[in-house]
């Protein structure tokens, strides 16, 4: 499990350990990591002309300190002071007698490596002028490597406001910020390094990411008793006369992902029956379809509210999706005595909020626990970082790893729809559900893809292979 925390927390974190410590011990432990970081990304020291990007205060003073214990290796260390009245004493002083220099914005261009030191967790808003200069000067081909977090970016958030540093790598010191692991700052970070510096940590962090072993943990396993329907029946009330594939990739994403058995309701049942006949069909209304233990409405139903009403007033845990989220009323989910998922992407988390589209992409974070904290639901906003966000504050948002560029294709949220469905009906939490899902969804995109274009029902096909992948780990 990877996890991230605000900037308060870690700064309270810091100043406990620093008053353990010598004056000074644990800048020297930040800057032991960051120097190790760039010889690694060099690929050799001796004779390198690097040049650091120094602001003010300890981010600076961490870039210094840095380039001090590299210029004792040989590197040409440069230093450009964008507020040379305020640049950190001890780092200055530490790079000098080490053989570094002083230098103007021209030294920048004949540089090997470059270290942002500018602002790094402590910056709100984009950069200065004279650090925009400073960016404006580096060559396309001379990497970047970011002290704690790329400057410009919010730490916090994950938001850009402005100009901020596009570095290559982030060396982060003591744990994850969430604004590198949440779009758009995740962008701006390239490779993230982390460096422990010792600090201790509340067990509850603001945003936590799945790995492999996490995953293969929460998946569910039949055991030797199980049948079909101790396994979870997934309710499917999807697709329409217009848009039949939509019920067949739910119904594709619910029978890869485990579920013992799949009722689907709803008037797209030939099409459904065609590709996967193994389905029990049904024509009439949701609450006439049979016993299930969850639900999944929405993909595909066009205007038709009496499907999302009726699988509202169930009380088996739904996922509502696509054209369902349209006819959502907030009351009735807010009135909900089972676990509601929603799974929005961005335009409709938009629609939900109120705020246009690019706010939302802007703000990830606050979106997400917004329409949480307003549904009383869980919310899994999809999008180049997926979010899965609990109505209950006092767990930590979970962004998913595995996203990639190829699951913007039509009819992939259908599936992950399905999927999350039938994990819920298998007895996970809806906040479990949704991030497993999201993890198995992008991990089957990425395998399916190849390289090349993938297909929605690639997608689905694929999800097997990436199950297979993490019990691995089991």
């Amino acid at each position: 499990m990877r996890t991230a925390y605000s900037v308060e927390t870690v700064r309270t974190a810091e100043r406990e350990l620093m008053a353990r410590l010598p004056d000074g011990a644990l800048m020297q432990r930040a800057a032991a990591g960051l120097a190790a970081a760039c010889a690694d990304l060099l690929g050799r020291v001796y004779g390198a002309r690097i040049v650091l990007l120094v602001g003010s205060g300890a981010n600076g003073g961490d870039a210094l300190h840095a380039g001090a214990r590299l210029a004792r290796r040989g590197a040409g260390v440069r230093a450009v002071l964008l507020d040379p009245d305020r640049a950190y004493p001890g780092g200055l002083r530490a790079l000098l007698a080490a053989g570094g220099r002083v230098d103007d914005a021209a030294v920048i261009r004949r540089a090997d490596l470059v270290v942002d030191g500018i602002t790094g967790i402590g910056g709100r808003g984009g950069l200065r002028p004279e650090a925009e200069a400073a960016l404006w000067a580096i060559p396309d081909a001379v990497p970047v490597v970011a002290v704690d977090l790329p400057s410009g970016v919010s730490a916090d958030t994950g938001e850009v406001v402005g100009e901020a540093v596009r570095a290559d790598a982030t060396v982060t010191f003591g744990a994850y910020k969430p604004g590198l692991l949440i779009d758009p700052a995740a962008e701006y970070a390239g490779a993230v390094r982390l460096v422990d510096i010792g600090l201790d940590l509340p067990a509850v962090p603001e945003l936590e990411a799945l790995q492999y072993a996490d995953v293969a943990a929460l998946l569910p396993k039949p055991a030797a008793e199980s049948d079909k329907y101790r396994r979870g029946v997934i309710g499917v009330a999807a697709g329409s006369a217009r848009y039949p594939g939509a019920a067949v990739l739910a119904v594709a994403g619910a029978l890869h992902g485990g579920a013992g058995a799949v009722r689907y309701a709803g008037p797209a049942a030939d099409a459904v029956i065609a590709r996967f006949p193994e389905t029990l069909v049904h024509n009439g209304p949701p609450s006439k379809a049979g016993r299930v233990q969850a639900w999944v409405v929405g993909p595909g139903i066009g205007d038709d509210t009496s499907a999302v009403d009726d699988v509202l007033a169930s009380d088996v845990p739904v996922l509502v999706d696509a054209d369902g989220l349209r006819l959502l009323d907030a009351a009735a989910v807010r009135d909900r005595p089972a676990p509601t998922l929603l799974t929005p992407h961005a335009g409709e988390a938009a629609a939900l909020l109120g705020m246009s589209r690019e706010e939302v992409e802007g703000a990830r974070l606050a979106s997400v626990r917004a329409l949480a904290t307003r549904y009383g639901a869980t919310v899994l906003l999809k999008g180049s970082t997926t979010l899965v966000a609990s109505p209950s504050g006092d767990v930590p948002v979970r962004v998913n790893p595995t996203g990639t560029p190829w699951l913007a294709t039509a009819g992939s949220g259908d599936v992950l729809s399905g999927l999350a469905g039938s994990l819920l009906a298998a007895g996970l939490e809806a906040r479990d559900a949704g991030s497993v899902a999201a993890y198995l969804h992008g991990l089957a995109a990425r395998q399916a893809s190849g390289g090349a274009g993938v297909a929605a029902q690639d997608v689905a096909g694929g999800i097997v292979g990436a199950w297979r992948d993490v019990c691995r780990e089991r």
